[in-house]
């Protein structure tokens, strides 16, 4: 069994359900069974979406390739990072992290793919959005993808940075709002596709037809280093799909 290497803190409630769905989806019945996980979860990290669109605020990357090579060293086979919009910085990260690093982004677009979902809508960090993650993944493919208007997209980062990363209840109206402009807008599937996301997904009923793409990175690492519960096949709960 591989040992599992998580850059974690970003932000630390993102990094604790990751490793709570790394137990959950591992086909175990003693503990012993379990993946070997080293987690150095270091909120000290600079914000990533603040550098992505200001960057003369704090580059994120040096404290996060530090992180992962400390991972190395002590012996992982392989790193997940529980903040989507790490992505940006994918390319420096395996430059300086002499073991793989799941890339998220693309793993979520193979999964579309595999089931035959031709409309996705995404819900992210407006940094995510404005490098252009989701949209260079998508654009040459099968799949088109949806982003929320401008005053959806404040919802949404209210929602990641005035609730969740500050310890308060998400409002869901406004969580509600993205979603039914996203499915306006012809999404078969919503991608749920900044952490944040995936707690309040975690602790609130918020319907069918979403992807929580912390879910599925957490499935990636399973399948690399363990066992995958049969029931994890599929994430995407009430779509319809051809996989």
């Amino acid at each position: 069994m591989k040992k599992l290497g998580v850059i974690g803190g970003l932000g630390p409630m993102a990094t604790a359900l990751f490793m709570q769905m790394v137990t959950e989806m591992t086909e175990a019945h003693v503990d012993q069974e379990h993946i070997e996980m080293l987690i150095h979860s270091c909120p000290q990290i600079p914000d990533r979406t603040s550098f992505i669109l200001d960057h003369t605020k704090a580059d994120p990357k040096p404290e996060m390739i530090r992180v992962g090579r400390n991972l190395a060293e002590q012996g992982v086979d392989l790193i997940a990072v529980p903040c989507i919009t790490s992505n940006y910085f994918y390319k420096e990260l395996t430059e300086g992290i002499p073991v793989p690093v799941i890339h998220t982004i693309r793993e979520t677009y193979r999964y579309l793919l595999e089931r035959g979902i031709r409309t996705a809508g995404l819900m992210a960090t407006s940094g995510t959005i404005e490098s252009g993650l989701f949209q260079k993944a998508f654009a040459s493919s099968e799949c088109r993808l949806v982003l929320p208007s401008d005053d959806r997209q404040k919802d949404v980062m209210h929602l990641i940075y005035q609730n969740i990363k500050a310890g308060r209840p998400p409002e869901m109206e406004r969580f509600q709002r993205v979603s039914e402009e996203l499915r306006a807008g012809g999404a078969e599937v919503i991608l749920l596709g900044c952490t944040e996301l995936s707690v309040i997904r975690e602790n609130h009923e918020i319907g069918k037809g979403y992807l929580d793409v912390m879910q599925l990175m957490a499935r990636c690492a399973v399948k690399a280093c363990g066992r995958l519960k049969e029931e994890y096949r599929e994430l995407i709960e009430g779509a319809s799909v051809q996989g």
